[in-house]
C-alpha cells in the first residue's frame, strides 16, 4: 500500500496519491499559478463586474448545453456533503424541481440501513418522478432506480479516510460504541480491536470505512484485491462523478462543467464545519494506521483521486481550471462580503437567527453565519438560502413541496 507523497514545488506543499510524474508536474503548475492569481489580485483592480448589492446571476457562461435536472447525490458522511445539498437545495428551489424527502418526521433516507422506496414521502410506483435525491441514504441501486428517472446523473464526493475518520470521531463521538469511551482518535488508532465490535456493525458503522458503507458495500469485509476492484467498477458503471472534498473548488468547477451548471449555481458557504479547537490532531503513526484500519476506504480514495484529475483533464484542462476557480473564489468572496456580517462564521453562541443555527453532535464546535443587516429582500432572502443549514432548509422544502403534511419537528432548536 503506497504512502502519500509530499510533492514540493518551490516551497509550495501540494499532498497528491499515487500519482505519476506528469501530474505532480500538472499540480506544481496550478499551485504556482493559482498563488500568481492571488498575489497579483491584491495589485490590480477586479475586471469583472461583479454585482455587489442587488442579487443578480449575471455568472451564465457561454454553453451550448442543457442545465440538467435530474440528479442523484449520494451524501457521504463528513465529507463537506452538506455544503454540495445546499447547492442541490437551491438549484431546485430555483428551477422549480421536485426533490425525494424523507417521509415523515424522518431526517435521513433510511439511514444507515440500505435505502428503501418506503423512506421516501409520497413515492408510489405509478407516479414515481423526482428530479433531485440527494439526503443521507445507504446506496441500493435497484431500489435508488425506482425513484430517479432515466438519464439521472449520480455523483458523490469522498475525502482523504485520514481527515475523514478524525471528523467521524469527533462528529459521532457520543453515539458510536467503539469511540465513546476515549479522549482522543490516536487512543483508538493505537489498539483499535479492542474497541471495536464487529457484530455492532450498524452502530460502529462510523468508525470503519464508512465511506465504503455509505456506497451500500460491506464495511468489514476483507480487503482483497478481486472484491475491491468489483466494488470499484460497480461504483464507476453507476456514478458519472466522484469528488473529492480535498480539493473541493476543484471539484465545483468540475460539478458546474459536468451539469452545465452557471458559476452562482456552485458558489458557497461552508456548512457544518467545526471550529479549530474541536480538531484533533493525529500523530504521524496514527495517520498510518487509519490507512490499515479503514483499508478499504483508503483504496476507493487513491482510486478516485486519481481518476478525478483524469477527468479535469480530459473536460476542462489545467489551464481553465485555474481561471474558473479563481472566478469562483472571487466569487464567494464577493458574496461573504454582500451576506455575511465580520464576512466569517461564528459559534453558535453568537448566532442571532434561531433558523440559521447547526445541528450540534458529539465534540464538534459547529459554526453558523449571522448575516448583514439592513439588507435588501431580495438579498436577504438568497443569503439566508445560501447560509441555512441542512435539516432548516430540508424542512422548509418539505412544507413547500407537502403542505398537507404535518411539519417537520426541528426539536434541537428549543
Amino acid at each position: 500500500m503506497e504512502i502519500s507523497r509530499l510533492i514540493r514545488c518551490r516551497g509550495i506543499g501540494v499532498v497528491m496519491v499515487n500519482l505519476g510524474s506528469k501530474w505532480r508536474f500538472y499540480l506544481c503548475v496550478v499551485s504556482l499559478l493559482s498563488l500568481a492569481a492571488i498575489f497579483l489580485g491584491g495589485f490590480q483592480p477586479s475586471t469583472v463586474n461583479f454585482p455587489v448589492v442587488k442579487w443578480k446571476n449575471l455568472y451564465t457562461s457561454k454553453k451550448s448545453c442543457h442545465a440538467k435536472t435530474n440528479i442523484m447525490f449520494l451524501k457521504t458522511h463528513k465529507t463537506a456533503s452538506s455544503t454540495i445539498m445546499n447547492l442541490l437545495y437551491r438549484f431546485t428551489e430555483k428551477q422549480n424541481l421536485t426533490i425525494a424527502l424523507p417521509a415523515g418526521q424522518s431526517f435521513h433516507l433510511g439511514y444507515p440501513w440500505l435505502f428503501l422506496t418506503k423512506y421516501v414521502e409520497g413515492f408510489n410506483t405509478e407516479k414515481h418522478s423526482y428530479n433531485i435525491m440527494c439526503n443521507h441514504l445507504r446506496f441500493n441501486w435497484p431500489e435508488v432506480q425506482k425513484v430517479m428517472p432515466h438519464h439521472t446523473i449520480y455523483f458523490s464526493i469522498i475525502r482523504n479516510p485520514i481527515s475523514h475518520l478524525e471528523s467521524s470521531f469527533v462528529y459521532y463521538k457520543h453515539v458510536v460504541p467503539a469511540f465513546e469511551n476515549l479522549k482522543t482518535l490516536n487512543d483508538f488508532l493505537a489498539s483499535p480491536l479492542s474497541y471495536y465490535n464487529e457484530s455492532l456493525a450498524i452502530r460502529n458503522a462510523y468508525a470503519k470505512n464508512n465511506m465504503w458503507f455509505d456506497f451500500g458495500y460491506d464495511n468489514n469485509a476483507n480487503d482483497t484485491e478481486g472484491y475491491i476492484r468489483s466494488k470499484i467498477e460497480e461504483i464507476e458503471e453507476r456514478f458519472q462523478l466522484i469528488l473529492i472534498a480535498d480539493y473541493f473548488d476543484e471539484s465545483m468547477v468540475l460539478l458546474k462543467n459536468t451539469l452545465c451548471w452557471d458559476l452562482d449555481d456552485v458558489v458557497y458557504f461552508k456548512l457544518n464545519s467545526r471550529s479549530q479547537d474541536s480538531i484533533q490532531t493525529l500523530s504521524r503513526e496514527s495517520q498510518e494506521r487509519v490507512k490499515g484500519w479503514c483499508s478499504l476506504d483508503w483504496q476507493l480514495y487513491r482510486h478516485f483521486n486519481k481518476t478525478f484529475w483524469r477527468k479535469i483533464e480530459a473536460t476542462i484542462g489545467l489551464k481553465d481550471l485555474v481561471r474558473e476557480v479563481e472566478l469562483l473564489r472571487e466569487r464567494q468572496k464577493e458574496l461573504m462580503a454582500v451576506c455575511i456580517q465580520d464576512e466569517k462564521p461564528t459559534n453558535k453562541t453568537e448566532i442571532k437567527d434561531l433558523k440559521l443555527k447547526p445541528f450540534q453532535s458529539g465534540e464538534a464546535k459547529i459554526l453558523g453565519y449571522n448575516l448583514k443587516r439592513d439588507l435588501d429582500n431580495e438579498t436577504l432572502a438568497t443569503c439566508q438560502k445560501m447560509v441555512m443549514p441542512e435539516l432548516q432548509y430540508m424542512a422548509q422544502l418539505y412544507t413547500q413541496q407537502f403542505p398537507e403534511k404535518q411539519p417537520k419537528n426541528l426539536g434541537f432548536l428549543a
